[in-house]
């Protein structure tokens, strides 16, 4: 359902709801939040809600510090895990100038300009988000351990799989807030977890991508857990994936998703920094199924992009490389802006890898271009680029390039 504004402050007024969570992230994707009364909810739609924007990495100094949260009222949902009396709910929020201006570093909008684009260009994608995380123990301090869960492995069932229940409540608590997990199972590693969710529009997807974090490390903190989304926090056990699926339609007819590949394929390179971007995510590369180099396969997990088993609505292509560190409104921004160079230019999609790049000698790699190997090599590769500079603004760059 699409809130206006008058719907969310007649819903506040009647389910006697006594505070509102505006949520906004960082460059880096970290969820950020304030809390304002109930009473200062009109104030928030008309005017805004200023916060210190110096005290945000990548927001500016303490010479122009004042930003605005202005709620989207779209975004409106009520926090589940709240006592009945004094409810909360939660909205994301615009961050503006005080003069109104958009704040250029305001990654959800970044988003919203790129799907505008393609709107304008008669095409809507949809992304579906599959991200892996490991469940930890706590120690008598209640500080985390690297002593997982439970000794499980890929879709093992209980009393091996003790992350069940786990899973269960958290699929539980994000159905209360109207999102809709597909699957979840048990991964490969030790206490390692994945849940999927259904295609949605990109500001959508990336909003329960942002969500989903936060309920999971609430339920885990809740049992007694921490949950960990790092790309790599086991040395020799399977990495951490963030999978991205991504499909397009086009008001044409047309099948646009070759072109898609082949942009995503091109430009994968100078966006790997903003998919990865922590220097554990690059030991994660080239093991457990993480792809190392740049190709494309149907069906073939040891490949950057994996076109899936699937016909009709369903069609769509696998990104494999990012990370749950990643920040989903500028990874899925990125991509539709890729996307969208491939279709402009009409580039050919190249022949499929159709071989098990983790079994092939040295020869047969030695014919494909490589991921950046470590966050040095990414960062240089970001900075260097032309579509980033095109894609990004200077603020946001500077963070994750370190100029």
């Amino acid at each position: 359902m699409k809130y206006t504004a008058n719907d969310v402050l007649q819903y506040i007024n009647e389910e006697e709801i006594k505070f509102i969570r505006l949520a906004f992230c960082d460059v880096f994707g970290r969820q950020k939040n304030i809390s304002i009364a109930a009473t200062e909810l009109p104030r928030a739609f008309e005017y805004g809600i200023a916060f210190d924007a110096s005290a945000i990495a990548g927001f500016g100094d303490e010479t122009h510090s004042d930003l605005l949260l202005r709620p989207d009222p779209e975004t409106l949902m009520l926090l589940p895990w709240r006592p009945e009396q004094g409810q909360v709910v939660r909205m994301f929020c615009q961050i503006v100038y005080p003069d109104g201006r958009p704040f250029e570093c305001d990654c959800r909008q970044l988003l919203k300009d790129a799907v505008a684009r393609a709107k304008e260009r008669g095409l809507e994608f949809l992304f579906g988000a599959e991200q892996e995380f490991y469940l930890f123990k706590l120690d008598e301090r209640g500080e985390p351990t690297r002593e997982p869960y439970d000794r499980a492995s890929y879709m093992d069932a209980a009393p091996e799989d003790k992350g069940e229940a786990i899973r269960r409540e958290i699929c539980l608590t994000l159905e209360q807030m109207g999102i809709r997990p597909e699957s979840a199972h048990h991964e490969e590693g030790p206490g390692q977890n994945e849940i999927d969710f259904r295609y949605s529009d990109p500001i959508t997807a990336a909003d329960n991508a942002m969500t989903f974090q936060t309920i999971v490390k609430m339920v885990a903190h809740r049992n007694g857990l921490y949950a960990d989304f790092s790309p790599k926090p086991l040395e020799g056990k399977p990495g951490s994936g963030f999978h991205i699926n991504l499909s397009v339609r086009a008001k044409d007819g047309k099948d646009y998703l070759g072109q898609v590949i082949a942009g995503v394929l091109d430009k994968v390179g100078e966006m790997t920094v903003f998919l990865n971007p922590t220097q554990s995510s690059y030991a994660r590369f080239g093991s457990s199924k993480a792809p190392s180099y740049i190709s494309w396969s149907r069906e073939n997990r040891s490949q950057l992009v994996r076109v899936p088993a699937a016909v009709g609505e369903y069609r769509r292509a696998e990104l494999r490389s990012p990370d749950p560190m990643a920040n989903p409104y500028l990874a899925f921004a990125l991509m539709i802006e890729a996307a969208l160079y491939g279709i402009r230019r009409d580039l050919p999609l190249p022949q499929p890898a159709d071989l098990n790049l983790y079994q092939a000698d040295a020869e047969t790699l030695s014919a494909f271009r490589r991921l950046p190997q470590n966050l040095a090599v990414a960062r240089k590769a970001a900075a260097e680029s032309k579509f980033i500079r095109d894609c990004l603004p200077e603020g946001i760059r500077s963070c994750y390039c370190g100029t």
